[in-house]
């Protein structure tokens, strides 16, 4: 499975950051979603959904391999991350995230909690 966006369905409500983060950090804060909303200006009420593909570029990148596939999956292990942030650097859509009060980076782990809380159904899990 992988994550898919419908932005023409987005209203820019942003419940699916909320989501991610109330479900992967245990908080309510936008900031620690792995996924980013953009309003397309100058076009109103157009958003632009950008998601983690899972293309494995930040495993790529690790110079001590703390970021390993299963499942189709890529996942941080935060006890082997060394915060280099090389990932970040790597990642070609830009939603590896680093988090002034985390010690390692922040991606998606596909737990789908974002496809379950969209109201429009603009997030999608479709088949890889």
């Amino acid at each position: 499975m992988r994550l898919s966006a419908i932005p023409e369905r987005c209203s820019g409500c942003t419940a699916c950051r909320l989501a991610c983060a109330l479900a992967n950090y245990g908080r309510i804060n936008p900031a620690l979603a792995a996924l980013t909303i953009r309003g397309r200006f100058p076009a109103p009420g157009t958003y632009e959904i950008i998601l983690c593909d899972q293309c494995g570029a930040c495993a790529g990148a690790c110079p001590v391999d703390a970021i390993t596939e299963t499942d189709g999956v890529f996942r941080v292990d935060e006890e082997a991350c060394i915060a280099c942030y090389e990932c970040v650097e790597a990642c070609p859509h830009g939603v590896m995230f680093a988090h002034p009060t985390l010690d390692s980076p922040i991606k998606c782990t596909l737990c789908r909690e974002c496809v379950e809380i969209c109201p429009r159904d603009a997030l999608v899990l479709v088949d890889a």
